[in-house]
């Protein structure tokens, strides 16, 4: 039995340290908790929204724990351009949980 548990130990930790960014991530829209936003992060280094008119990202690059995302803000007739940086605090196969500041965003990979 002990052997059993060794394996299962060694194979879970194996996954979790191949967990990917890239993807679709996805959060309940607040409020609207049937709807969901969010990200698409590409291989290519592209990024684009989900569900958010307003908020056009364009690209993204993880610089060790941070994840940059840059892109344009859209409304009231202007277009400003942004980088935001994250702190990513979790990422595994599914989940994504970042930091910025004292707030948190939690995405499920869709």
């Amino acid at each position: 039995m002990k052997k059993i548990f060794s394996l299962f130990c060694i194979l879970f930790l194996a996954s979790c340290g191949d967990a990917t960014i890239y993807g679709t991530w996805v959060q309940p829209v607040p409020g609207m908790e049937n709807m969901t936003q969010g990200f698409v992060l590409n291989t290519d280094g592209t990024a684009s929204s989900v569900n958010m008119a307003t908020l056009a990202y364009d690209t993204w690059r993880r610089d060790g724990d941070n994840l940059i995302m840059t892109g344009r803000s859209i409304g009231n007739g202007q277009i400003i351009e942004f980088t935001d940086v994250y702190e990513i605090e979790q990422l595994t196969s599914n989940t994504l949980v970042l930091r910025d500041g004292d707030i948190t965003f939690t995405y499920t990979r869709e």
